[in-house]
């Protein structure tokens, strides 16, 4: 087995490791007296992904690296970090029993040509027919990196049929988009 060597700044651990009163090791443990690279990800990722924290800092996310505040204890880096990890999934999309529940139907049978996108009332249209339902208008007009994912990923095959796997993918997309604002919202308790 390799010994891998954690890409962490070491003083910013030290000052983990004090605020939180716990050790770091190199590879993740089964102990609740120790944290791992893998669970400062995850902690820098439930942070990025606080709505308030990016609103705070917006122009300086557009612009520059992050300034991601020190847990304020153990608890709170494991709350978040636990919620982190949950979006990592979920933007990874792994197999997941979360991401297996679909949200959204596609009822109308076609020929799955990707032409005129548009949005109406839950009813995410790929054609004058054939439409996404019950498509949540807050995961329609979800934004990340600029655009409206939901719509981008249909833009991105407009004159192509989808198959099923691409239509069951996009229902995973939307589920993934609900799922990640919810979570979004629980970070953001935390936040105050």
């Amino acid at each position: 087995m390799t010994n891998r060597k954690p890409n962490l700044n070491m003083e910013i651990v030290k000052g983990i490791e004090k605020a939180i009163g716990l050790s770091f090791v190199p590879e993740k443990e089964d102990d609740s007296k120790t944290f791992a690279p893998i669970d400062v990800m995850d902690y820098i990722y439930g942070i990025l992904h606080t709505p308030s924290y990016r609103e705070k800092y917006k122009e300086f996310l557009k612009i520059d690296f992050p300034r991601v505040p020190y847990p304020k204890s153990a608890d709170n880096f494991w709350t978040i970090g636990k919620l982190g990890t949950e979006l990592r999934g979920l933007h990874l999309m792994e197999k997941s029993t979360t991401l297996s529940k679909l949200i959204t139907k596609y009822p109308i049978d076609g020929d799955n040509i990707v032409d005129k996108i548009r949005y109406d009332d839950g009813k995410v249209y790929i054609n004058k027919e054939q439409y996404f339902a019950d498509v949540p208008s807050e995961v329609w007009d979800f934004y990340i990196g600029g655009y409206k994912v939901a719509d981008k990923w249909l833009k991105d095959r407009k004159g192509t049929a989808l198959s099923f796997d691409d239509i069951l993918h996009y229902q995973r997309i939307i589920k993934s988009l609900a799922e990640t604002i919810r979570v979004m919202a629980e970070l953001d308790k935390l936040a105050k």
